[in-house]
């Protein structure tokens, strides 16, 4: 895994569709999108992750749904993104195949010395430095925590928490192999100017180790 991963939030693109940003992101190089929708209803969120997709396939960029293991089945989503206290890996993996990307939330040690028994595709380090979009999770990571991590795991690290373009050269630096970004793309006035920006960062960092 590499590059840019959008993690959406509505509330986040100021007043703006949330499916125009999405398209301007993968426009400019985006590489992978989840969709992140905690209060939608069941029906609402499907028939957005379908309309997404859609949207997506032109680019042939993944898109993976967060928590809902029905939702990302029900759109046909190429992956799913699982927390401490969601549906457990096994059954999720078992429900969405083989060729189904699933990565997995970290946010203590134990989680990470767990995810090394898993075949998730990825572990998402959460949060790396305190953010509003990431209340609900344990003291954030920081760089040290990520190099220790890169250090141990045999899986490819997602960062997550706090990521823009004033931090993320230091964070791919620490071990990052993807950068999922919220407010970095979704807030920003020109959401395709943001995703070019990023993606030149974390090619001139990974250049550069």
């Amino acid at each position: 895994m590499r590059g840019v991963y959008l993690v959406t939030d509505r509330d986040l693109c100021c007043n703006r569709s949330l499916l125009d940003i999405v398209l301007q992101a993968v426009q400019s190089g985006t590489a992978y999108v989840q969709l992140r929708e905690k209060d939608l209803s069941t029906r609402d969120f499907v028939e957005e992750a379908i309309a997404v997709k859609k949207l997506l396939l032109p680019f042939h960029v993944p898109l993976i749904i967060n928590d809902r293991i029905d939702v990302a089945l029900a759109c046909g989503a190429d992956g799913a993104h699982i927390g401490q206290n969601d549906m457990p890996y096994e059954t999720a993996r078992r429900l969405m195949g083989d060729r189904a990307m699933i990565g997995l939330s970290v946010e203590t040690w134990a989680d990470v010395e767990a995810s090394q028994n898993l075949d998730v595709d990825y572990i998402g380090v959460s949060p790396v430095f305190p953010t509003p979009t990431k209340a609900d999770t344990k003291e954030a990571w920081g760089l040290e925590g990520l190099q220790k991590i890169k250090s141990f795991s045999r899986h490819p690290l997602v960062a997550i928490g706090g990521i823009n373009a004033f931090n993320a050269r230091t964070v791919v630096q620490a071990g990052a192999d993807c950068l999922a970004v919220v407010s970095a793309v979704c807030s920003a006035d020109d959401p395709a100017a943001a995703v070019i920006n990023l993606n030149d960062i974390i090619n001139s960092a990974l250049r550069e180790k």
